[in-house]
């Protein structure tokens, strides 16, 4: 009787293990090699990663690798030289057994997204005079063929110095936010920004390193004469 009693309880706990590998989410695990430090540039300068090309891969191509069509909004900044930009939000997405948000801002033309942002179905107010629009379903699904302008990695795990170093190499230089405490590693040949938290969280950003200016210049005005080149 208790060697049945064992065998059904183990019986339970194998089933209920199985049920819980089969709601987890999928891993992408597929050729490319899609880990957020392997960073390189084609032929043309424009940087590779995740297994995308920043500037030729495009929101359709994304959506079929990580399987889902992304939350896709305008923003309006009346305060910004470009005062529109239009950004796709992944959530929870496990990339070769890394669980990170993503966020990937298209490449459109301010004239396109004005008129977007004029047959928008909803305003709303996110600060500081910002406004995010609810698009209409055909200018979303126009958006599809746009192609990658930059790409924001937030993983959930928090992140070291030490291991962002021997991941990613040391950086050309460090600039701190004052008000946030908020370290960016900056890697102007790669196009990439690491943005770590005194907490351990971090965003990684990754543009083409023709680009980088974009990333750079709020940073430098942020704060002015704080550059702190590394150590070779």
């Amino acid at each position: 009787m208790d060697r049945q009693i064992i065998l059904s309880v183990l019986g339970v706990a194998v089933l209920g293990f199985l049920g819980v590998l089969l709601l987890m989410p999928a891993s992408i695990e597929d050729g490319p090699d899609r880990l957020p430090w392997r960073v390189t540039q084609d032929a043309s300068g424009h940087s590779q990663v995740f297994g995308f090309t920043i500037g030729e891969t495009t929101l359709a191509e994304v959506r079929t690798l990580f399987g889902e069509d992304g939350k896709v909004n305008l923003f309006q900044d009346p305060t910004q030289a470009e005062p529109y930009g239009v950004e796709a939000f992944f959530d929870q997405i496990h990339l070769q057994r890394l669980r990170a948000d993503f966020v990937i801002a298209l490449d459109v033309d301010q004239a396109t997204l004005a008129a977007m942002y004029e047959r928008g179905l909803r305003i709303s107010q996110v600060g500081s005079g910002s406004r995010k629009i609810k698009l209409d379903p055909a200018d979303v699904e126009t958006l599809s063929t746009r192609p990658i302008r930059s790409i924001s990695y937030l993983p959930k795990a928090r992140l070291d110095d030490e291991l962002i170093e021997q991941r990613f190499g040391t950086p050309d230089l460090r600039l701190t936010e004052p008000e946030t405490e908020i370290v960016h590693w900056l890697y102007p040949e790669r196009g990439m920004d690491i943005g770590r938290s005194p907490n351990g969280t971090v965003v990684i950003q990754y543009v083409n390193p023709d680009d980088f200016d974009r990333l750079l210049s709020p940073l430098q005005d942020a704060v002015p004469g704080e550059e702190t080149p590394s150590e070779t």
